[in-house]
């Protein structure tokens, strides 16, 4: 596939900074994440919201979010009304963040907060979509790194190749990248997929993972298998297409094997008249005709999941979101409010774009 090249206009600081954050069943690690939060917000030259969106989680972490939001009103609070899956309650933050810039981050802290600072500078460059992309992974087993490993090339493979290895959905998109990614409605979703299918310019900000600071990963290996599963599925026609081949391929062994039998006896030759070669032949003509309308029901299951036209999400309750539905002129008054209180926010100086792939 060839390189599609982007010219880059430096920026100013965004005009306000959104911090979107999925928390499902974070009792144990919130206390950590707030703080960690509140020591970097002071850090920032702009204005900045955080939004936290609880997943329908079967803990007390809706009660800890509740009394963040009476506390500190930087603190947006999603509650969803019940649990739609990570993707889903990043998508309900997303869709209420009003930044210029926009950060997805996950609540463990395997994402360093402090590593927005980094991709607040590369997005000042004039790139729209700045990733994190993992070099090392600490406190993690091996199966658990090469699973990771297999997951990311297999997903180039089969999904997107110019997906890229190793990052997860801590990003930092920009305005216009967001308001494109907002037009893609679908129910499966596979947000770092249709992030590098919406294109504009990105880059990558290294980083060492570090292990979870508290709690059970929310991601063990039967949900990562499904998210696989789901990303295939509704990324690419791919499965679809190998089913295809699969039958083909029984049919050509079937074609063989009664080709070899048919010059057999046109030599004179004994065929033995066995049950063996029948039984496997059926067997495996059975099972790739089975396994094919399987996949084929799979897709046509989330067409009628599609055709349906259900929300993608409920929310129960919103802290601190009196203005989680401003339209867009609304939007930008607010923001041009939040500018003037922010002293650091010079119109960026006129410069030569660069050339980047």
């Amino acid at each position: 596939m060839a390189t599609t090249y982007h010219l880059l206009f430096p920026r100013a600081e965004p005009r306000l900074l959104s911090i979107v954050v999925p928390v499902y069943n974070e009792e144990e690690v919130l206390p950590l994440l707030i703080r960690r939060l509140q020591e970097l917000l002071g850090k920032f030259s702009c204005p900045v919201e955080v939004i936290l969106v609880n997943d329908g989680s079967t803990d007390r972490t809706v009660v800890g979010l509740h009394a963040l939001a009476q506390q500190d009103r930087r603190f947006r609070v999603l509650n969803l009304a019940r649990n739609f899956g990570h993707q889903i309650a990043a998508t309900a933050g997303l869709d209420a963040a009003r930044g210029e810039a926009i950060v997805l981050m996950d609540a463990d802290l395997q994402d360093p907060p402090e590593l927005i600072l980094e991709m607040l500078a590369r997005y000042r460059e004039g790139y729209d979509v700045v990733y994190a992309q993992r070099t090392t992974r600490e406190g993690e087993s091996a199966f658990k790194r090469l699973t990771a490993w297999a997951f990311y090339r297999l997903m180039r493979a089969w999904v997107h190749r110019d997906l890229p290895p190793d990052v997860g959905d801590y990003r930092l998109v920009s305005r216009r990248c967001l308001d494109a990614l907002n037009q893609m409605r679908e129910v499966h979703r596979f947000l770092r997929g249709m992030v590098t299918w919406a294109g504009f310019p990105q880059t990558a900000v290294p980083f060492s993972r570090p292990k979870r600071a508290a709690g059970e990963t929310k991601y063990p290996l039967r949900k990562m298998l499904k998210f696989a599963w789901t990303a295939a599925v509704s990324f690419s026609p791919l499965p679809l297409r190998l089913s295809m081949a699969m039958g083909a391929l029984a049919f050509s062994i079937g074609a063989a094997y009664t080709l070899y039998a048919l010059v057999r006896l046109a030599l004179g030759l004994y065929v033995v008249p066995g049950w063996a070669s029948l039984l496997v032949s059926t067997c495996l003509q059975s099972g790739v005709i089975l396994m094919s309308i399987g996949i084929l029901g799979e897709y046509v299951a989330r067409i009628f999941e599609e055709v349906k036209g259900r929300p993608l999400y409920l929310v129960s309750d919103r802290f601190n979101c009196d203005s989680a539905n401003l339209s867009a002129e609304s939007t930008a008054t607010s923001l041009a409010e939040l500018a003037t209180s922010v002293n650091a926010h010079a119109p960026a100086p006129v410069a030569e774009p660069k050339l980047t792939p």
